[in-house]
């Protein structure tokens, strides 16, 4: 609510409780939650938007490079192509994540054991031919480093509860089933690690975006001083094969 010489937001004064008292992860939990963030969802989701706002030239950065070289004025425009360019195989899997450690925690009473239940899952996976979110990475093998210390700071700060102990589980599970090892990746330990603080699901879920928003706008900075949008453009033109149609011609 805004008044000609005040902003209140969720209760409290914009100018007196907040600026200069809150950091932006504070704010961001307050926006979402209505309240204050404990220390331990503090820490982790800030530890979650550091293990994810940057990763290379990954494809929505691609995306908002090339556009904002196409348009250097519209900042926006280039760093909405990035967000847009995240989905489920990139970046947006930590909301799947939590929802695979929700279905093995409610099969545990019907499994007899935390282990048999990630089994039982994985093998449902398997056997749909369905990737197993949260597991394997094209990069980082064998394990993800991210992924590994989320993992280790959450037992180092006594919070690994249930979430992690089923992530740990799928992580043999998996191996076992598909007869490989497949590394938990960031974004499970991220699910993992955030809803055993009690993190709500909606905030997991756009923790992502929020995270590699910063990115993008770091590597837009960059596009500036160093532009590679078009070069990348023109590689790709060179690179891909190009079928002919029916009539002979290229498309």
């Amino acid at each position: 609510v805004a008044s000609s010489d005040r902003i209140v937001v969720r209760g409290r004064d914009l100018t007196g409780d907040l600026m200069g008292r809150a950091s932006f992860t504070d704010y961001v939990f307050l926006l979402a939650t209505g309240r204050a963030p404990t220390d331990e969802q503090r820490f982790f989701l800030d530890l979650s938007l550091v293990a994810l706002a940057e990763h290379g030239l990954t494809p929505s950065v691609q995306a908002a490079r090339m556009t904002y070289d196409a348009d250097p004025a519209a900042l926006q425009g280039a760093i909405a192509a990035g967000v847009l360019g995240c989905g489920t195989v990139i970046l947006g899997a930590a909301d799947l994540c939590r929802k695979l450690i929700e279905t093995v925690l409610a099969r545990v009473g019907g499994c007899g054991s935390l282990e048999v239940a990630a089994l039982d899952v994985a093998h449902d996976h398997r056997n749909e031919r369905k990737p197993l979110p949260g597991y394997g990475h094209p990069l980082h093998k064998p394990v993800d480093p991210r992924a590994e210390r989320m993992i280790a700071l959450a037992r180092e700060r006594g919070v690994a509860g249930p979430s992690v102990e089923a992530a740990l589980a799928l992580t043999a599970a998996a191996a076992q089933t598909w007869g490989k090892p497949l590394p938990m990746n960031v974004s499970m330990s991220i699910a993992a690690t955030l809803r055993d603080v009690d993190v709500p699901p909606g905030l997991i879920r756009g923790v992502p975006i929020l995270a590699r928003t910063a990115g993008l706008i770091a590597h837009c900075m960059e596009e500036d001083e160093t532009p590679i949008g078009f070069l990348m453009a023109s590689k790709g033109e060179e690179t891909i094969l190009h079928v002919a149609d029916a009539d002979g011609a290229a498309s």
